[in-house]
């Protein structure tokens, strides 16, 4: 397994507000991501005033519409965002929620597509990417298989490049709904790149997912979860972000070297330091029939019978007076 692909999201942490959008991109490029992902919400276009609030988290916004409203950057602006990315040597990357966000987009320059898990049965929107003949993430988060099969059979056909996110659309994720091993499961359905996208707010989860073999990881980034905003309980803190990604290479590194348990010659000097001997725990006369209450193992090994011989000794006579500690050998016996 190469290193995992990893995607830190800021999504709407910058609650509309540019300059904090930027404080971001220059807050998690230190931490050793691969990718800062957006999403690229155009009000008319994606929503209208009849969609409901997923989490009503304050009453600045009359309805969704207008917090999606309050979201939307200009072109101007998302160039210089994708320009701060490029310029860290990171990806930029953003989930469009309709068909002109992908025009958008594909103005400002994307190498990929993410598709959130709520339009991974959104075939207008998946043929408007399929267009552009660019690899797209998908995320499984409110998918069942025979609608991930719809998804994947649509993508063939038309062959795009694809992978796919094992998510839970639950924020924040508790443990019992992670599904880690939903991972193997979807390499074992479909034989594509897979990884794990995480709303858990804890970076155990990406690092126990890259342990089960995932190869892309994605996570909601924040300054704090105190924030304001409808992902800042389900986020990693821009605190803990460079821990986990050290983690999580690591762990990637660690899969790619296998250990052979069937051979330990390579520890043959260490055994000698670490391993013991047999010794006597008192004094012992001549002709003391061992017992095990009299032995002890000391280090180091080759002093004296090997401790692992220890049943070999008992019941037998010594030929010798021992003295409280001595190492016991074959010819005291």
């Amino acid at each position: 397994m190469n290193q995992p692909f990893i995607i830190a999201e800021i999504a709407q942490a910058h609650n509309g507000s540019f300059e904090k959008a930027l404080d971001y991109v220059n807050a998690l490029v230190p931490t050793g991501i691969d990718a800062i992902k957006f999403q690229t919400h155009i009000a008319t276009a994606e929503s209208s005033i009849y969609e409901p609030f997923r989490i009503k988290f304050s009453d600045q916004d009359a309805t969704r519409f207008d917090y999606w409203k309050r979201m939307e950057f200009s072109k101007a602006q998302w160039i210089q965002l994708k320009e701060a990315c490029d310029k860290a040597g990171v990806e930029f990357m953003s989930s469009p929620f309709s068909n002109a966000a992908i025009d958008l987009l594909e103005e400002i320059g994307v190498q990929r597509y993410k598709v959130g898990s709520g339009e991974v049965n959104n075939f207008l929107l998946l043929e408007k990417i399929a267009r552009t003949r660019k690899p797209v993430i998908i995320s499984s988060g409110m998918s069942s298989l025979e609608e991930l099969d719809a998804t994947v059979a649509f993508l063939k056909e038309r062959q795009v490049s694809y992978a796919i996110l094992q998510c839970t659309t639950s924020y924040p994720t508790a443990p019992e709904q992670y599904g880690l091993h939903v991972v193997q499961e979807l390499k074992d359905r479909y034989d594509v790149p897979v990884g794990f996208s995480d709303h858990s707010a804890d970076i155990g989860t990406c690092i126990a997912a890259t342990a089960l073999g995932a190869e892309i990881l994605e996570f909601h980034a924040v300054f704090s979860r105190e924030d304001f905003g409808p992902d800042a309980t389900s986020s990693i803190e821009i605190g803990e972000i460079a821990q986990m990604v050290k983690s999580v290479r690591q762990i990637a590194l660690s899969r790619k070297h296998t250990i052979d348990k069937s051979t330990n010659s390579q520890f043959t000097a260490l055994k000698q330091i670490f391993e013991k001997s047999l010794a006597v725990n008192k004094d012992l006369p001549e002709g003391h029939i061992l017992e095990f209450e009299d032995l002890e193992a000391k280090k180091p090994k080759g002093y004296g019978i090997d401790a692992s011989r220890f049943k070999t000794v008992i019941g037998q006579p010594l030929k010798t007076d021992l003295k409280k500690w001595d190492f016991l050998t074959d010819k005291h016996i």
